[in-house]
């Protein structure tokens, strides 16, 4: 099931904090994310912070066109998260 996005905001820098339905919630920095074409145009911190919740995808979305699924952005926010020492070292 993928994971609904209720909420989001810019945390400064390349950070967002992110909230899911079920509560699952975090701050994320994405900056080593932003990589490949789509991307490029992120690496500019003043496009990066323009974003909106997009309820159809479940995900933040830019004019851009440049988004990241909302199963990554829910792994993301679990990973941060997670009490110490439970990370995941998959990225």
């Amino acid at each position: 099931m993928t994971p609904r996005l209720k909420n989001a905001e810019y945390a400064g820098g390349y950070r967002i904090r992110i909230c899911f339905a079920d509560g699952r919630a975090g701050e994320i920095d994405l900056a080593g994310d932003l990589w490949g074409e789509v991307f490029a145009p992120l690496k500019d911190v003043e496009v990066f912070r323009r974003f909106r919740v997009d309820t159809d995808l479940n995900t933040i979305a830019r004019d851009t066109g440049a988004d990241l699924a909302p199963e990554y952005l829910y792994d993301r926010v679990s990973e941060v998260s997670a009490p110490r020492g439970t990370h995941s070292s998959r990225r």
